[in-house]
C-alpha cells in the first residue's frame, strides 16, 4: 500500500487567472506534466509516473504520446541497454 505525502506549491493568484483554471484542475496538469518529465527523464517507471498522475497505465503512455514522448527512449539509450545486455 502506497503512502502519500502532501506537498504544498505556492501558485501566483494571476498564474491561475491567466490561465482561466481553478486551483484543483491547475494541480491535476501540474502532477499529469510532472509525471511526464520524471518518465520522460527516465527517473520514474511508465507506472510509477501514471500513478503519480493519477491515471492507468494505458491512459499516460496515451498522455505520453499526445506530448510527443516516447515509451522506448532515444536509439541511444536502446543501443546503451543492448550493449549493456
Amino acid at each position: 500500500m502506497n503512502q502519500y505525502v502532501n506537498v504544498t506549491v505556492p501558485v501566483p493568484e494571476d498564474v491561475l487567472l491567466s490561465l482561466r483554471v481553478e486551483s484543483d484542475e491547475f494541480a491535476t496538469q501540474m502532477k499529469a506534466l510532472t509525471a511526464l518529465k520524471l518518465c520522460e527523464q527516465r527517473k520514474l517507471s511508465i507506472g510509477q509516473s501514471a500513478a503519480f498522475a493519477g491515471m492507468d497505465e494505458a491512459s499516460f503512455i496515451k498522455f505520453l504520446g499526445q506530448n510527443k514522448v516516447s515509451i522506448f527512449g532515444s536509439g541511444m539509450d536502446i543501443a546503451e541497454d543492448y550493449m549493456n545486455a
